[in-house]
């Protein structure tokens, strides 16, 4: 059964702790906190001071997608906040192999982000070191986008290459997870459904995170 990871970009903030409750009551398995500075994406979202009052809410895995310049210098910050994953660009970081094993050295499993035109390859290198690979599924920045068709043939790419590395990473997706787009996604692989829109823009949240860990099975 793949996870579903509600993502609280699409939250209301003046209501943080029921809306993520009552994602926790539909089934969620993680909690994904969104961080963009407006440099490396075209938005500013939040920081450590919201993933520390997430943390404080939930006892599931906080799991942190990086989406920021010059990653290194945060990482100390988000791993005092309480997460559980920290993952990053390989567009961004220069020293990927370094910066991985420093999110371990925090205590947390270590990710990494691929854009829409990054190669799927591009993680061979540092494949068997990494415990999560998060395939960006729209380009990153704005909540609310269209799934990108040819994510598909990239979840069967990063499937095939952690079966012929022996690697152990998750595969997560995060981008236009619906009711439709997440059935042909688990087919192809996906081990975690990041979803946004499709939870807390819904009139019942709790019944939009249980029908999506259905979808899931």
């Amino acid at each position: 059964m793949a996870l579903i990871a509600p993502s609280i970009l699409s939250a209301d903030f003046s209501n943080l702790s029921q809306q993520i409750r009552l994602t926790e009551m539909g089934g969620a398995d993680w909690i994904h906190c969104d961080i963009m500075d407006g440099h490396f994406v075209p938005n500013i979202t939040i920081g450590p001071i919201i993933v520390k009052a997430a943390r404080k809410i939930t006892k599931l895995p906080v799991d942190v997608h990086l989406m920021i310049e010059n990653p290194d210098k945060y990482l100390e910050a988000f791993a005092d906040a309480g997460a559980d994953f920290i993952s990053v660009h390989v567009e961004e970081v220069v020293h990927l192999n370094r910066t991985i094993n420093r999110i371990k050295e925090l205590g947390c499993k270590a990710g990494v982000v691929i854009n829409p035109a990054t190669p799927v390859d591009s993680i061979v290198d540092i494949a068997e070191y990494i415990d999560l690979l998060l395939i960006m599924t729209v380009n990153p920045g704005f909540g609310g986008q269209k799934f990108i068709p040819n994510s598909i043939r990239r979840i069967e790419e990063a499937v095939a290459l952690r079966t012929k590395y022996e690697a152990k990473f998750l595969i997560e997706i995060d981008g236009g997870v619906n009711n439709e787009t997440i059935i042909a996604a688990k087919k192809a692989g996906v081990d975690v459904f990041v979803a946004g829109s499709a939870i807390f823009n819904a009139d019942n949240i709790t019944a939009a995170t249980a029908e999506l860990k259905n979808l899931a099975k």
